[in-house]
């Protein structure tokens, strides 16, 4: 997630200073804050190429707080389908994380973390599969440098609730124990290729432990423009999922086929 800030208090203050240059100085000028926003509106919700949202709109927004040292933490949230996906649920996805980021020399860039992935109410049982959440946890580590980002993000639960007990359910495979270790592997590059315009590529594989049968690799490409702050975005998402190989969370719906489908995304967004 790419944060700005719109520091207002600094504006005033630089026309504070152009009245009474006598007594204003640069060093008063006070700090950006800790504290920034995000909020999107877009046409689908797609999570490492698959909707959440039944090909349905999602609202997004989230808030991060980050010391000066390093340290972050931040909350994001989203709706999502809780009759295909996340069975009996509230239709909220919640992500709390946090984490340190710095750099290693000038320009490469390296960033830890964990995340927790909570479905409000959400339960297999809900949908006459066994007791059992979708909620997930990870921890994550990435490398940045001039717009690339390398990023492994490795489950430390049961990969969305994938084990022994829910693998039938889940996907219609045969129980081989449980799903932690699940890695997903992101690398991803953004550039300014025009003024206010900023194109983005993606590519993403999802290996899963136990249960490779449902291994996939899925990619995105888009651009975004900076309209006075809006953020307008337009992105191909698309993954090499098959019939026979679908990721375990797409599989309690009888159309749950389309929602790996290539598609087209439209949004708008907004930092803060």
């Amino acid at each position: 997630m790419r944060k700005t800030v719109i520091a207002s208090s600094i504006v005033a203050a630089l026309a504070s200073a152009a009245l009474l240059p006598t007594i204003a100085h640069a060093e008063d000028a006070p700090a950006a804050s800790p504290l920034t926003g995000n909020f999107t509106l877009a046409t689908d919700y797609r999570f490492r190429g698959i909707s959440q949202t039944k090909k349905g709109p999602a609202i997004q927004g989230g808030i991060d707080y980050a010391h000066e040292s390093g340290f972050y933490v931040g909350v994001w949230g989203s709706n999502v389908n809780s009759s295909v996906q996340y069975a009996g649920g509230a239709g909220m996805e919640t992500d709390v994380y946090g984490g340190y980021r710095g750099e290693i020399t000038p320009g490469l860039g390296f960033d830890v973390g964990y995340l927790y992935y909570y479905y409000s109410g959400a339960n297999m049982s809900k949908a006459g599969g066994p007791d059992q959440t979708y909620n997930n946890q990870e921890i994550y580590g990435s490398l940045s440098y001039e717009g690339l980002t390398a990023k492994v993000s490795y489950a430390i639960s049961d990969y969305f609730g994938l084990s022994g007990k829910t693998s039938g359910f889940l996907s219609g495979l045969a129980a081989n124990g449980d799903s932690k270790g699940t890695v997903y592997y992101d690398l991803s590059y953004s550039k300014e290729v025009a003024p206010k315009l900023t194109l983005a590529a993606h590519v993403g594989h999802t290996s899963y432990r136990n249960y490779s049968a449902l291994d996939y690799t899925d990619y995105k490409l888009g651009l975004t423009y900076d309209v006075n702050g809006w953020l307008l975005g337009a992105a191909y998402v698309g993954n090499t999922v098959k019939s026979e190989g679908k990721p375990f969370y797409t599989s309690a719906d009888t159309d749950a086929k389309e929602l790996w489908k290539d598609t087209i995304v439209l949004s708008v967004g907004k930092t803060f």
